[in-house]
């Protein structure tokens, strides 16, 4: 298969599978073995390194402002209205919020790496990642709705518990590839007593970090075969990641309400079945 169009499938799938809950580690081994891409394994392995840099830019484009509040680079519109009407408001999202919902994957993966690498090469791992995932999700939203108090309806009502039980919640995705890391933190904060609108807002904005730490790690063990590589294979990836990525973003965002956790979890059982037939048959 020609590389131009490998890149724009590959592109194609980071960016549609990154932000939402149904797993891009999946999708790209699913994706990889059925096109079977003529490129050496060294290459590929670069190359989903920058389109998932692409799929970062988008989210921190769609996000940018929340990033300018969160270094004081300007007023949230709680800050506004609390200067406007005098009143007491609560403490908006802050820095200690990302870090805690960051730092328990950061740390597990730190000490672990090893070991989550070992599973990545374990199809029988991402298929069952998925499927257990996916029945996580569905008790998640079944639970919150049913048992659990909202507190956290607004991404700026998350307290710092929520925000490190989030974090605690994104180890899932660290130690079981497949598992989908804005599944667990979605699931995480809606079983916290936080809304499934500030759930995903939290969940993509804590992915900007934490994807950023993980991408730049790849990238001081693959730099040389990047700069050494096919520039353009390269290129067309990054704009076709990027563009979809945002869009995916955007569009669910808007949609948000109408399409639950449950809908992603049978849509996983969907790709599990994929998986199965194409992969572990």
């Amino acid at each position: 298969m020609d590389s131009i169009l490998v890149a724009i499938i590959l592109g194609i799938v980071e960016g549609l599978t990154e932000f939402i809950p149904v797993s891009s580690t999946g999708h790209m081994i699913l994706t990889d073995k059925i096109i079977h891409p003529d490129v050496p394994q060294n290459l590929l392995s670069s190359f989903e390194v920058i389109i998932q840099l692409a799929a970062i830019l988008a989210i921190a484009i769609v996000y940018r402002e929340r990033i300018f509040q969160l270094f004081g680079l300007k007023k949230s519109s709680r800050e506004s209205t609390s200067t406007s009407t005098s009143r007491v408001q609560k403490p908006r999202l802050n820095l200690i919020h990302v870090f805690l919902g960051i730092a328990p994957a950061l740390i597990t993966a730190f000490f672990a790496r090893d070991y989550i690498k070992s599973k990545f090469e374990s199809s029988s791992t991402v298929l069952w990642a998925l499927v257990v995932g996916g029945l996580f999700m569905i008790f998640a939203e079944f639970f919150s709705r049913n048992r659990v108090k909202l507190t956290a309806p607004d991404m700026d009502d998350i307290t710092y518990k929520q925000a490190f039980l989030i974090g605690i919640y994104q180890i899932l995705s660290v130690v079981w590839p497949g598992f989908s890391r804005s599944g667990s933190t979605m699931s995480g904060g809606m079983l916290s007593g936080v809304s499934y609108r500030a759930s995903a807002d939290f969940s993509f904005l804590i992915a900007i970090p934490i994807m950023c730490a993980a991408s730049g790690y790849e990238l001081l063990d693959n730099y040389k075969v990047i700069l050494e590589g096919d520039w353009l294979f390269f290129l067309v990836g990054f704009i076709v990641s990027f563009v979809v990525a945002y869009i995916v973003v955007v569009w669910f965002l808007k949609h948000i309400q109408k399409i639950q956790l449950r809908h992603f979890a049978y849509y996983r059982f969907i790709v599990a079945l994929l998986f199965w037939f194409f992969i572990l048959r």
